[in-house]
């Protein structure tokens, strides 16, 4: 039975974060900066990165 509470539009957007987050992970570059700032920078660089890939595909 379909479970009432869980918003399927929601639950999806969930899953896709979740696909993201992992294909971040898969990447094999780790974060190395020690700092927040840096590691903030290289987070937004990978992600920045991974959206030109898709965008390119």
């Amino acid at each position: 039975a379909h479970n009432a509470r869980i918003d399927d539009d929601v639950y999806n957007q969930r899953s896709m974060s979740e696909t993201v987050f992992a294909m971040l992970k898969d990447d094999g570059d780790e974060i190395r900066s020690r700092s927040w700032h840096g590691q903030f920078r290289d987070l937004t660089r990978k992600c920045i990165v991974h959206n030109l890939e898709q965008a390119a595909s």
